[in-house]
């Protein structure tokens, strides 16, 4: 893949897993997106909701696979299955070829413990768990997609475990309000994390456009290719995008819906953050491919 990939101004898809709730699929405990991979019976939903992703005006797709890694599988008690759910996202995702060949896939890589919150465990165990869901992805992608990491330590851990499959990779940081990522750092601290020999550019992940925009001089002076998935929530406050006590299969129940986020209005933004020199677009949690289409009307993709 060509590391100037993103060069040129691309459409990602969008909020994959909340969009899976709002089609009807029922999450089991707290495995979220993982429900619709754990349950053949969901696995047509998840195929069509790549392809309308895609229809809608994504080049890019990501696996869904947020949800699949080691932790959250072990507090649903289903880790036996984390080969088999991370295995069949990617092919789900590399499905959508037969209908659309050149789409490109990114292997979605999450934070491995908890969302929101910068993974303080040992650096082994970090690394350890990025790689073991790399390994199962990897055939089944065009580059790996590091999801709403929070701390540079992370990135830099996730980086590492990902060497000896020798491919590019975007990273993805979350900023929750603010400038500063759940660990304290900041966007200016990035700049010398990242092995830019597969290096394909920066985003800010599961953000509201108002923060993107907050920080979008800091991500332009990093001197990359940047852009954003944005998402609808009211707040993305550095908790765990689930509480484990109330046991919420759903986040929007714990961080609300935007109803003003429409997908005009999120174009609107869009289109700013394009001017200012954005060339990664995107969307995550509430955004559905009427955005992503609405996004897409801003390169004349569709």
């Amino acid at each position: 893949m060509d590391l100037d990939f993103f060069k040129k101004v691309r459409i990602l898809d969008g909020g994959m897993g909340q969009e899976l709730l709002a089609r009807g699929m029922k999450p089991k405990g707290t495995l979220w997106s993982a429900s619709a991979l754990l349950d053949e019976k969901y696995h047509q939903l998840l195929f069509d909701t790549h392809l309308d992703f895609i229809r809608a005006g994504a080049e890019v797709i990501i696996t869904t696979t947020f949800a699949s890694r080691k932790m959250r599988l072990k507090e649903n008690n289903c880790e036996d299955k984390f080969e088999y759910i991370n295995k069949k996202a990617g092919q789900i995702a590399q499905k959508t070829k037969d209908n659309f060949p050149n789409v490109i896939i990114g292997g979605g890589l999450p934070p491995q413990n908890y969302t929101y919150r910068a993974d303080t465990r040992s650096n082994d165990e970090i690394k350890n768990d990025f790689n073991s869901q790399a390994k199962l992805i990897n055939p089944y992608i065009d580059f790996f997609y590091f999801d709403v990491l929070s701390s540079i330590n992370e990135i830099k851990l996730g980086i590492e475990s990902i060497k000896e499959f020798n491919k590019p990779y975007l990273v993805g940081v979350h900023i929750s309000e603010g400038t500063k990522l759940p660990s304290g750092e900041k966007i200016s601290e990035l700049r010398d994390s990242f092995d830019t020999d597969k290096l394909l550019g920066l985003t800010l992940s599961c953000v509201s456009p108002e923060n993107f925009e907050l920080n979008i001089n800091e991500i332009k002076n990093l001197g990359m290719f940047f852009g954003f998935k944005l998402n609808g929530f009211i707040k993305t406050n550095p908790l765990p995008i689930f509480d484990r006590d109330k046991k919420t299969e759903n986040p929007n129940k714990l961080l609300g819906i935007r109803k003003d986020l429409t997908p005009k209005k999120m174009s609107k933004f869009a289109k700013k953050f394009k001017d200012e020199g954005a060339t990664i677009l995107g969307g995550c949690c509430e955004t559905k491919p009427q955005h992503i289409k609405e996004m897409a009307k801003l390169v004349k993709i569709i």
